[in-house]
């Protein structure tokens, strides 16, 4: 295609954020080929082939990372085909989930598990099963992770592999497969060791043989969705605005103090001028999403308007106590009801 007609086909790029919003998904027409993801890709595919999975997965354009029972590819989000999309990713989402080279491989490896166990038909075994679980288990609505387990390993954050079996599988695929993971050293005396040397088996039983299923289908592409961008990070923004927001008057009161100093600055106004800063701190700091972090905090300043509260002492010193605060409450908020997506 010329770049004259790659300009016509893109021709939103440059709209701003309102406008854009409203286009269609079908409307986008993004594609892989040209992308900053084929190298990613090809990046993984080096690494199947290295030892020896004979294999290769099919990509197509979706509105978030999964890869679909009986489906030998996987889906990736439509905002990392292009930068515009992916700067309104961060602004509504505050995060650009695999928007770099080194998270995208993760999760590429992730979701190549479930491509694994959808082609080799896994966790129809006794032995999967015993060891990972029932996939016919159903998906939780919400999980809540146990961050000192050593029953399963850490690859994606927040524990994924807490979430469900057929998340325990792929993630425990993904640390195998990476390049250099060590992982019988950095698993020595976990239980989730005995997961790890179970993949080890089942990848050198299969290696040098042809997948038993190979179904290309390509489920909800983005060039067949009816919804505009905005339906849908409405609907993003709805599943963590709908959960139950923390009582924090406590931790308010202990950091800040009532209306008797009324020309001290109003701590709602302290909040909302060190947002950035403060929320900067915890996700730097945490793997919690900005995004849940900001709905905390967003809270909090609410509370703090109704309360009238006011600041006193040190800024540098209440912003980190904020800051402690906020990635405490925040990891609270998550996973007291978090909300489960499929990888």
């Amino acid at each position: 295609m010329s770049s004259l007609a790659a300009k016509k086909r893109l021709n939103w790029t440059r709209w701003p954020d309102e406008r854009l919003l409203d286009l269609r998904f079908r409307d986008l027409g993004v594609r892989l080929e040209g992308t900053w993801l084929e190298e990613r890709f090809h990046k993984l595919q080096q690494e199947l082939d290295a030892r020896d999975i004979r294999i290769r997965p099919h990509y197509w354009i979706s509105d978030e990372w999964f890869s679909p029972d009986a489906v030998t590819g996987i889906a990736v989000p439509f905002y990392l085909t292009h930068p515009r999309l992916m700067r309104l990713e961060r602004k509504q989402i505050l995060n650009v989930e695999g928007g770099n080279r080194a998270s995208c491989l993760r999760l590429l490896r992730h979701e190549m598990g479930h491509v694994m166990d959808h082609a080799y038909r896994f966790n129809r075994r006794r032995q999967w099963q015993q060891t990972f679980g029932r996939s016919s288990s159903p998906y939780p609505d919400y999980y809540k992770p146990n961050p000192a387990s050593k029953r399963y390993v850490t690859h994606l954050d927040h524990w994924y592999a807490q979430a469900h079996p057929d998340e325990d599988f792929a993630e425990t695929f993904a640390v195998w497969l990476t390049p250099k993971s060590n992982w019988r050293q950095r698993y020595k005396g976990w239980a989730a060791l005995k997961k790890l040397e179970y993949v080890n088996e089942l990848m050198q039983e299969i290696a040098g043989q042809k997948p038993r299923v190979r179904n290309r289908s390509r489920v909800d592409p983005v060039s067949r969705m009816s919804k505009t961008l905005r339906e849908h990070y409405e609907e993003k923004l709805e599943l963590y605005s709908g959960m139950t927001i923390t009582d924090y008057d406590a931790d308010l009161a202990r950091l800040f103090r009532g209306t008797k100093t009324r020309n001290s600055e109003k701590a709602s106004a302290f909040l909302r001028r060190n947002r950035v800063r403060i929320r900067r701190m915890v996700t730097e700091n945490t793997s919690e999403h900005p995004l849940a972090v900001d709905m905390v905090l967003r809270e909090m300043i609410r509370r703090c308007r109704e309360l009238k509260l006011r600041v006193s002492g040190s800024e540098r010193r209440l912003i980190v106590d904020l800051a402690i605060v906020l990635a405490a409450r925040s990891a609270e908020y998550v996973y007291r009801r978090r909300d489960w997506h499929a990888l």
